[in-house]
């Protein structure tokens, strides 16, 4: 299957096949989607990416997937460039609703106009377009999602900021530049 920059990887799912008995999904990504993947999202090799899933039924017309995405990965330290190498393992609960479903309209706002969401709550459900949700796609969010943005080999301390040691330690005013000039 050929991808795209924006999805290097993809594992679509007929919802019409799925009943209210879960339908157990297992997927990996190949090299080339690795590759796709890395790029993507900036690090320096994705060395494997695989996904299970339980995609059910929800409620009258959506689709629920549950399950566990892991990787690992490696990236540049932050602070020494060496690689870094991270395994991720991650649960996943997310719940498909077609669009033009009641079950996708957002809570109405109060009186104020505020909308009062738990953040600790469930989110609200992703919506689909035609028979398929993309399996592949909700592995490779979950996976960037959990992706350390500051990696750093053990041991290894940022030393990038040394103080200075003059007796004065005020920072200069920045009018200071104007005391030379003379008015005429």
């Amino acid at each position: 299957m050929k991808h795209n920059d924006e999805t290097p990887f993809s594992y679509p799912v007929k919802v019409g096949h799925i009943s209210a008995n879960p339908v157990e999904v297992k997927i990996a990504a190949n090299a080339e989607e690795l590759a796709g993947l890395a790029r993507l999202w900036s690090v320096l090799e994705v060395k494997a990416l695989t996904a299970a899933f339980e995609v059910k039924r929800w409620k009258r017309d959506g689709i629920r997937l549950k399950g566990r995405v892991t990787a690992d990965i490696v990236q540049a330290c932050v602070v020494t460039l060496d690689p870094v190498e991270a395994h991720i393992d991650e649960p996943v609960e997310v719940v498909f609703v077609p669009e033009g479903s009641k079950l996708a309209r957002m809570p109405v706002a109060a009186e104020g106009g505020e909308m009062l969401l738990d953040p600790e709550g469930p989110d609200a459900p992703e919506i689909f377009t035609g028979d398929t949700i993309d399996a592949g796609v909700v592995a490779a969010e979950h996976v960037a999602l959990a992706i350390d943005p500051y990696p750093r080999k053990a041991d290894i301390a940022f030393a990038g900021h040394i103080e200075s040691t003059d007796k004065d330690d005020r920072k200069p005013s920045p009018f200071a530049v104007l005391k030379d000039w003379k008015k005429d």
